[in-house]
């Protein structure tokens, strides 16, 4: 399990880094900015929360990783509410794609497959909790 959590963790922290490197430093060899996000939410409001979010996926995936912690502890939470918003934010992600091709061609994609990234991460802690409260 913890492999998979680390890769998803992996992929999140480049899509901050390379937004980053975008935004700050110009990097010309990486997407344009607009490539990057939609704009719904400014980016000096977007990047802090990346960075809360890449927090608790870190420290989730030490707890997965150590097999003891906050995280590894069965909870009905995990199992339940936050399985079934891993499903919901999915879904619409999954449904956003299809959407966005037909209704807005040449908006970005790549926040859409990091959408995808995090629902994978939020299913993957789910169903784990889901199966030790089964046993």
């Amino acid at each position: 399990m913890s492999p998979a959590l680390w890769a998803l963790l992996a992929l999140f922290a480049l899509r901050v880094a390379g937004q980053f490197l975008v935004a700050f430093f110009g990097v010309a060899w990486l997407p344009a900015m607009p490539r990057w996000y939609s704009g719904l939410m400014p980016y000096e409001y977007l990047l802090p929360s990346q960075i809360l979010i890449l927090a608790l996926m870190a420290w989730i995936c030490v707890d997965f990783t150590r097999g003891r912690g906050f995280f590894v502890q069965p909870r009905r939470f995990f199992a339940g509410p936050w399985l079934w918003f891993g499903w919901l934010y999915l879904a619409v992600m999954l449904a956003r794609l299809p959407l966005q091709l037909a209704l807005k061609p040449g908006s970005p994609l790549i926040p859409i497959f990091f959408h995808w990234v995090l629902a994978a991460f939020v299913i993957l802690v789910g169903l784990w909790h889901r199966r030790e409260l089964a046993r």
